[in-house]
């Protein structure tokens, strides 16, 4: 009797001892990653500021700007009547390019679309800092402006027409077009200005993401699959990010993930794929050393909270055990993962300091 007590004492023990050795593996392994995000915090903190996108406490979308780590918030329009949205910096980050639609006029439902909010509203021009902007046309005249090389240019993609315009900054005369070659909207202008990159109807396949050469007009397909949203790399402007959907990812719909992509069509990787989510709007820092994007639980949702990683982390995969992706992507890593703390659509970073104190 006093041997069976004995072991039963010892197998009792032992499972405790396991259960508390998993527990102190996991809780150690929880602040490994709680001190490699605060670790992200600290190094982005300071490192200039992102103007967003954002619903005000008047219901109405505003831009803002805060600093990466998500403190210095800030309010650049205080417009209730108006929508402001798509905020993009000059290339000295002096200035911004941005839309503004009548809340009257938007959707209730769905007061900014992601897809098709560059062709909606009116263009403004203004300050960095939000002031000095003033219209720079009529409504939807100026669909999807793009910053060129200095700022002296913006272009413009004119769907129906079925061209791309390039406009002087200060006359806003057309200077010269191009055939879009299928793109349809989200069109960006690399900073080098030798690249165009947008959404295109290709080749009888839908959403695909184009670069086009700016002075040619020749076309290279960079995505495969459903892909939308791309921007350029900031330092490499050969380099494109964007959003793609792999159907059947996770669920019969799929999910949303970030991309990387050569414009010369010849590599693409993962950056940043989450189970359940849609990642949108991923926009590189100036020294193409990290991301900020938002992720959404639903496709498309512009109220989605931003994040922001190094791109020497990736790929990431979140949750750690995301098999169906883990399977792409062997080699993903889990994080480290920093959340903002604010909704943002549409991000766009400058290291130049705009925000004021």
């Amino acid at each position: 009797m006093l041997q069976c007590h004995s072991l039963r004492c010892r197998a009792v023990w032992l499972v405790l001892g396991l259960a508390l050795g998993s527990w102190l593996l996991w809780h150690a392994k929880g602040q490994e990653a709680d001190a490699a995000v605060l670790g992200l915090r600290g190094e982005v903190k300071d490192k200039g500021w992102i103007l967003f996108s954002a619903k005000s406490e008047g219901g109405d979308y505003d831009l803002f700007l805060c600093r990466p780590d998500g403190s210095g918030r800030r309010n650049l329009t205080r417009t209730p009547e108006w929508n402001e949205y798509g905020g993009r910096f000059s290339p000295d980050s002096r200035r911004m390019l941005y839309r503004r639609q009548a809340k009257a006029a938007a959707n209730p439902d769905e007061p900014i679309n992601h897809d098709t909010w560059g062709a909606v509203g009116v263009l403004m021009m203004g300050n960095a800092d939000g002031t000095g902007a003033e219209p720079q046309g009529r409504e939807g005249e100026f669909p999807w402006a793009s910053w060129g090389v200095g700022g002296k240019q913006f272009a413009c993609l004119h769907r129906r027409e079925g061209r791309i315009r390039i406009f002087d900054t200060e006359t806003r005369q057309a200077v010269r077009e191009l055939p879009r070659q299928g793109i349809f909207q989200q069109l960006y202008w690399s900073g080098d200005g030798k690249r165009f990159c947008g959404t295109a109807n290709l080749n009888g396949r839908d959403w695909n993401i184009l670069s086009l050469d700016a002075e040619t007009g020749g076309m290279t397909q960079v995505s495969r699959n459903l892909a939308c949203t791309a921007d350029w790399f900031q330092a490499n402007p050969a380099q494109v990010v964007y959003s793609c959907r792999i159907p059947g990812l996770g669920s019969d719909y799929g999910i949303t993930m970030l991309m990387h992509g050569g414009a010369d069509g010849k590599s693409r990787g993962l950056i940043y794929g989450e189970a359940g989510r849609h990642v949108y709007y991923g926009c590189i820092s100036p020294d193409d050393r990290y991301v900020v994007f938002s992720v959404s639980e639903t496709d498309g949702g512009t109220d989605s909270g931003m994040r922001i990683m190094r791109l020497a982390d990736g790929p990431v995969v979140v949750p750690a055990d995301f098999e169906a992706l883990r399977e792409l992507y062997p080699g993903a890593r889990s994080g480290p993962v920093l959340a903002v703390g604010h909704p943002g659509f549409e991000p766009h970073w400058t290291y130049r300091d705009v925000g004021g104190s």
